[in-house]
């Protein structure tokens, strides 16, 4: 998202074919296809299962404050605004502030996974050091294990402010998912729109494989909740109209332009004018249909619109995956490899696209929540899930052994998890049963 209360003029939207002209234009030649990671961390004081406020001494923004030296040039929305980011002074990457203060590395693009798993070794290293001196560490976790959005504090954003007003308009559990839950995510190029297409459909597909190999929230309110994933349930309740997933994923008739005639039915969460966040009760296709305050919305607006869009693969410029629960930092860089290995090597996309039954958008939904509840302990029809995940680790695998040999050994843990049959979110539980204390689970999944 922008971290701007400000917006550049940008040309006016004439017809849908600009949008789709807008995903034509982030095409990418073969050689030139690169991925990034983002990585959001659950911040606690040492000891306590207390959220952490913005203010005071060991707060979210003294945080930043300490880290800002570090070769960071500090963000805020106005001179007199409080710290909301910081932005590498040499390359791309940002740290930001999620709504509940969930502190996420946003990454720069790398050619490899191992140069961005390192990137994100660096920051977890820097982030640790910083943060024990404020008597707080980092968690890696889904959701948070305790407390509820009655206790959260608000980050100083003025972009959240406004969310937090609209989407809970549109789901009940929309302020769950901005101040309680945290997630890893990849980004990934395409050549063309036949690439881009067989990527996110692959994606789609295999996702909720993915999700039991990385559930890692089975604890809500101090009990177990259910599922192993209860940060992927929250979406169901966030707003259908921009979660979840396409149907066209599953008929055969997802296209850039299937893509951008989804999203223009999603209502506008916000537009930014002079300075503001304001709330029009529109859909972006109503915008475009009757311009605001007589004015056509332009490609700005479009853009923000994009990234309000929550499915479990999203395209903006890139392909987001981002069906992850948070895991420790092994796990995140074995998400760049796993990705790689399957989308950017032919033969391994070939593999993947036939390592599951072809389903319905129902039966896919069906699958999606098994996975989610039952983790890597459940099953596709008589494909036990724990034996899918061991072959699309050993997909990838042997993609990145075609194409990058160094980067396989960031698989190992994924296959490790497989061969456990266990999700990480298993082992939470399993200590919570024998001590149900916070300190237990947290201490666990700490950095």
């Amino acid at each position: 998202m922008s971290l701007d209360l400000k917006r550049a003029n940008s040309e006016p939207i004439t017809s849908v074919d600009l949008l789709v002209s807008g995903f034509r234009s982030a095409e990418k030649p073969q050689g030139h296809l690169r991925l990034g990671l983002e990585h959001e961390k659950l911040l606690f004081p040492v000891g306590s299962d207390a959220p952490v406020p913005y203010e005071g001494p060991s707060g979210v923004g003294a945080l930043l404050n300490r880290l800002a030296p570090e070769g960071y040039v500090p963000f805020r929305e106005t001179p007199e605004s409080p710290v909301i980011a910081l932005q590498r002074e040499r390359g791309e990457a940002t740290i930001s502030l999620e709504p509940g203060g969930q502190f996420e590395l946003s990454g720069s693009p790398f050619h490899t996974a191992r140069e961005a798993h390192a990137e994100n070794l660096a920051h977890l290293k820097q982030v640790k050091a910083a943060a024990g001196e404020l008597g707080l560490r980092l968690v890696t976790m889904g959701y948070r294990p305790t407390g509820t959005t009655a206790t959260m504090p608000w980050m100083p954003k003025s972009r959240y402010l406004v969310m937090r007003r609209t989407l809970p308009e549109r789901g009940q559990l929309a302020l769950n998912m901005m101040l309680m839950t945290a997630t890893g995510q990849v980004s990934l190029d395409w050549k063309d729109e036949a690439d881009c297409v067989r990527k996110t459909v692959v994606v789609a597909r295999l996702s909720p494989v993915m999700n039991a190999l990385y559930a890692n929230s089975p604890l809500v309110d101090g009990k177990p909740s259910g599922y192993v994933s209860y940060r992927n349930r929250v979406w169901d309740e966030v707003d259908p109209t921009r979660c979840g997933y396409l149907p066209a994923f599953f008929d055969g008739s997802f296209s850039y332009r299937a893509y951008v005639e989804w999203a223009m039915d999603a209502p506008l969460l916000f537009l930014r004018r002079e300075g503001q966040y304001l709330h029009p009760k529109l859909t972006f296709r109503q915008l475009l249909e009757q311009g605001f305050e007589g004015q056509p919305p332009d490609l700005a607006d479009w853009t923000d619109h994009l990234s309000t869009l929550f499915p479990e693969v999203r395209l903006k410029k890139v392909v987001e995956v981002r069906g992850a629960d948070c895991g420790n930092a092994a796990m995140t860089g074995a998400l760049g490899a796993l990705w790689r290995g399957i989308l950017y090597d032919a033969t391994a996309l070939d593999e993947a696209e036939r390592l599951l039954p072809k389903l319905t958008y129902t039966e896919h939904l069906a699958f999606h929540d098994t996975a989610r509840r039952e983790g890597l302990a459940g099953k596709l029809g008589t494909h036990e899930l724990y034996r899918l995940a061991e072959e699309m680790v050993g997909i990838a695998r042997r993609g990145l052994l075609r194409l990058d040999a160094a980067d396989a050994p960031l698989l190992d843990p994924l296959a490790e998890v497989a061969a456990s049959k266990r999700s990480p979110a298993a082992v939470l539980l399993e200590a919570w049963a024998k001590d149900p204390r916070p300190e237990t689970v947290l201490s666990l999944a700490s950095v």
